[in-house]
């Protein structure tokens, strides 16, 4: 008996060392997690209850426990890779099969997956077109194809027009005769194939006090359609304050400032072009003392693109930026905790999956609970 005793403890001791030589094996795997050696001793049960004379029958190893403790992040030179600065897993795809691992080390696979070197694929929380989750949770799959174009619909112009300014000499507004407008501004459009167009807008300051007219050309042309002089404008009118207060002599509410144009056939095959001028907008459109002055133009319309870049944000936001120069959020990096983390099973490749012991998954955001930031 002494001798078995004896031995229990030469192979706890052995257990204890082999746990060891595995942390320091792996001192530099990412996502890896050191694991501990507990023990126990083993009392062979006494028959009448008498424990005062009872001899020990040597130790066992009760088991093997992971420290699921925050290990050191580190910086690489591969945009892809990720660290986990909480308490969170990364979920895998593995063929269908649901994995989950603290290694961040990924890439993109030839048919656009986010993956590991074991060609495990990221799964994320998809998003709609404002970024918000639809509910959808699966690999990503990146489209490298171009972007459909889309065409101008709305002009936000934001332009301060100079109260002191003299009316035209030129009785006749002609867009090349300076001597007969104010001022002009120009901005890119954009038709239903992606081709760019010029609109240009000109201001003509009118007799009556605080009303101008605004013609608005296209490639050059009259969006209203006369070929020549007198074109027709629109009018839009301020109020004692310069603020815009009418459009074409109606009385507009708090707010509002729209110019719905016809709509403009191009030369291009696409479809005609349907535009809606704002100049009440976020930057709107004053009638003040100062000088001419351009504040904000912008539209809505682009043209078709291919992705450039790829960012991922501490929240786990994907974003992809396009040569066009639009962004768009393709899903979120979801991050799973457990109930219980040392149930997990380590399955190898510092990939484990879930068992009776550790519970369900649960999925959030980077930055909710204690799943931390990526």
């Amino acid at each position: 008996m002494a001798f078995r005793q004896a031995l229990s403890g030469i192979n706890a001791a052995d257990a204890d060392l082999k746990v060891i030589g595995n942390n320091v094996a792996n001192a530099s795997t990412v996502g890896f997690k050191q694991s501990r050696a507990e023990f126990a001793d083993v009392y062979a049960n006494a028959g009448e209850g008498t424990t005062s004379t009872q001899i020990g029958s040597g130790v066992r190893v009760t088991a093997v426990t992971q420290q699921f403790t925050q290990g050191n992040v580190g910086f690489t030179d591969n945009k892809m890779d990720i660290a986990i600065n909480g308490d969170g897993f990364f979920s895998l795809d593995d063929n269908g099969s649901r994995i989950y691992s603290r290694a961040g080390m990924f890439q993109i696979d030839r048919y656009g997956y986010i993956v590991n070197s074991s060609a495990q694929k990221l799964v994320v929380m998809k998003t709609d077109k404002t970024g918000v989750p639809n509910g959808d949770v699966s690999p990503l799959q990146l489209n490298s194809s171009n972007i459909n174009p889309v065409a101008t619909t709305k002009m936000d112009v934001g332009v301060n027009l100079d109260s002191g300014d003299k009316i035209p000499s030129a009785a006749v507004f002609d867009p090349s005769n300076p001597a007969s407008f104010n001022f002009s501004t120009s901005m890119t459009l954009y038709d239903s194939l992606g081709v760019t167009h010029q609109a240009t807008m000109f201001f003509v300051k009118r007799p009556e006090a605080n009303n101008w007219d605004m013609h608005t050309f296209i490639d050059g042309k009259n969006s209203k359609g006369a070929a020549a002089p007198p074109y027709e404008g629109n009018i839009i009118g301020f109020d004692g304050a310069g603020n815009l207060a009418a459009v074409d002599g109606q009385p507009i509410p708090p707010g509002t400032g729209k110019v719905s144009l016809p709509a403009f056939p191009t030369e291009t095959g696409s479809l005609p072009l349907n535009l809606t001028l704002n100049f009440n907008g976020a930057t709107p459109t004053t009638q003040f003392g100062g000088k001419y002055d351009v504040n904000a133009l912008s539209q809505d319309g682009y043209t078709t693109g291919r992705m450039t870049s790829l960012d991922i944000d501490d929240q786990g936001i994907i974003l992809a930026r396009y040569s066009n120069g639009q962004a768009r959020t393709l899903g979120i990096i979801g991050l799973s905790t457990f109930a219980n983390k040392q149930g997990l099973r380590q399955i190898g490749d510092t990939n484990w999956v879930q068992s009776h012991a550790s519970g369900e998954p649960l999925m959030g955001r980077p930055g909710t609970g204690s799943l931390g930031l990526l």
